[in-house]
């Protein structure tokens, strides 16, 4: 372990931050077992209070980024005010950290504390274990146990967002595997990162099981809005370089006026562009955008 004030190098940051993400996957598969134990415990007894959401939720990906002390946070804000803070200018989030570890029910009772008496809605990032590890080969329980969440948030839940590795191209069989094991009574995004995913095909057997296509702004992705259903959902990555594009007006009035021809009746719209704090920047202009049209 380095002492206290020693610099790390590249290197060791990397190895670091690869053992923790180690551990994390060592510790999903038990974590999903615990809320396995809780659902099927829980049956259906769990009353959950379903809400038609806004037409336009519009927010970013994550909300504690230390760099965004100073520039969206006041440089003197402690963090553990910093969600009411992103609440306070966002009724939407979607949450990152699920997909790196699987939430405990102590922790989606936290983002319902958190929450409060706000019309907040959480979009959740489907765990790794499922996305990534088993690529949805055997999944089916797991993806009930991982829907368990939006029992308990009830009517501060928004979607569930799938997201694929860019290595998982696209095939008849895989397309067949993952649609089949998703909870139609949810709503259900899913998100690829290989060009294959743009097809008819796909687009076809999303509409006839009413799952959302993720569309990306991302590099080498198509860059285009596909609606599947009559809400679409858009991730805002940066169309050059991951994570670091502060997106212009004109950029932005394009996907607004796609969204605007595709004749959808609700957007999910999240930044994922953190660097610099261009997301909250980015996500409150294209709100503004959409409420243009909307008035």
């Amino acid at each position: 372990m380095a002492e206290k004030g020693t610099v790390l190098t590249i290197e060791e940051r990397r190895a670091r931050r690869a053992a923790r993400r180690e551990k994390q996957r060592e510790a999903n598969a038990g974590r999903a077992l615990k809320m396995h134990a809780v659902r099927t415990a829980a049956g259906s007894t769990l009353e959950t209070d379903p809400e038609v959401p806004p037409d336009f939720n519009i927010g970013c990906s994550g909300w504690f980024y230390w760099d965004w002390k100073g520039k969206f946070y006041p440089q003197a804000m402690p963090t553990q005010q910093w969600f009411y803070h992103y609440a306070s200018h966002f009724s939407t989030v979607e949450l990152n950290a699920p997909f790196y570890s699987w939430p405990t029910v102590n922790a989606v009772k936290t983002w319902l504390r958190q929450a409060g008496g706000r019309n907040l809605l959480y979009t959740v990032k489907v765990c790794e274990l499922i996305t990534h590890v088993k690529r949805f080969k055997g999944t089916k329980t797991l993806i009930r146990d991982f829907g368990f969440i939006g029992d308990l948030l009830g009517k501060h839940m928004g979607c569930f967002l799938f997201q694929l590795p860019p290595s998982h191209d696209y095939t008849p069989a895989r397309l067949k595997a993952i649609l089949s094991q998703l909870d139609p009574g949810r709503r259900n995004v899913v998100e690829f990162r290989h060009a294959s995913w743009w097809n008819a095909k796909v687009y076809d057997a999303f509409r006839k099981t009413g799952t959302i296509f993720c569309s990306c702004s991302a590099p080498r992705l198509p860059d285009e809005l596909i609606a599947t259903t009559e809400e679409v959902y858009l991730r805002f990555h940066g169309p050059v370089k991951w994570y670091r594009h502060d997106y212009s007006t004109p950029e932005l009035k394009v996907w607004r006026d796609r969204i605007q021809q595709s004749g959808a009746n609700r957007v999910w719209a999240y930044f994922n562009n953190d660097w610099d704090a261009f997301a909250i920047k980015n996500a409150g202009e294209f709100r503004a955008l959409l409420k243009q049209v909307q008035d």
